[in-house]
């Protein structure tokens, strides 16, 4: 067990999962390090105590504290099952509620984990009554961030023709369809951006294909032009399969918005000037 130098909330990221569906997760046995937890049983033991406190909370433990059992290893080639969990961010706050208070990283844990959970439901509560355009608006900025990473790692993965990268990936998500299909679909002028035209649950699918993207080619030090193009594909295709098995409408078959977000930032523009 590696023993940690500094505490600080980065060491809770460094351990942070996104899933298909681009909700967040920490593994268990993964946590107990970082929480200092040298023994599985004596963490399991606050599990048991975070999951009474979920369920006194009439709260739904099986979806805080998602089993996770797997395979594993030891040096001598023998194979055992061991125990683990998925953890969403409300089950790790109630692990470090009822961890050992006198370990200096259980109150760093018990801050990071509660300022988050806030945070998250903030930005929720104002994001639900956002109007559409401004969500739009919101979405589209995150992508462009996005796109610039995506494109700077794509380039260090050996990716020699960008166009031809961006359009795997939305062939996976699109089933089949490159960019000029989907401008075409919309009726969109030449040279006119697709992204300017689609609603935020379109956009929402495609910063989470760009974001899981860069993340597995980093994560899997791709370094070949193939390889890249082929990984941009397949994870658009999990993303329009997690669209499929969550009863959403696939992103061809979203409506395309009447305004064309260059517009609304045009007129927001006018608006302003003639004030």
């Amino acid at each position: 067990m590696n023993e940690i130098k500094e505490y600080t909330d980065k060491i809770f990221e460094d351990i942070k999962h996104i899933d298909e569906n681009g909700y967040e997760y920490w593994f268990a046995r993964e946590l107990q390090i970082v929480l200092d937890y040298k023994e599985w049983r004596k963490f399991e033991g606050v599990i048991d105590k975070a999951k009474s406190a979920c369920k006194n909370s009439m709260v739904d433990t099986n979806e805080q504290f998602v089993d996770a059992d797997k395979l594993s290893i030891n040096v001598n080639k023998g194979k055992r099952i061991i125990n683990d969990y998925k953890l969403s961010r409300y089950a790790c706050y109630l692990i470090a509620q009822n961890g050992d208070s006198r370990k200096e990283v259980i109150a760093l844990a018990q801050t990071y984990f509660a300022i988050q959970t806030r945070k998250q439901e903030i930005i929720d509560e104002y994001y639900s009554d956002l109007p559409e355009d401004k969500k739009r608006l919101i979405i589209r900025k995150q992508i462009k961030n996005g796109n610039y990473n995506l494109n700077r790692t794509a380039v260090n993965s050996g990716v020699t023709d960008l166009a031809r990268f961006h359009n795997s990936g939305y062939k996976g998500l699109y089933n089949g369809e490159t960019a000029d299909d989907i401008a075409k679909r919309k009726g969109l002028r030449y040279r006119e951006d697709i992204l300017d035209n689609m609603c935020s649950e379109e956009l929402a699918a495609n910063i989470f294909r760009i974001a899981q993207t860069a993340a597995k080619l980093k994560r899997e030090n791709i370094n070949s032009d193939m390889e890249s193009n082929e990984i941009h594909y397949e994870v658009g295709k999990i993303v329009r399969k997690a669209i499929k098995e969550a009863g959403g409408t696939m992103p061809e078959e979203l409506p395309t918005p009447k305004k064309s977000l260059k517009e609304i930032e045009k007129e927001t523009k006018n608006i302003y000037l003639d004030l």
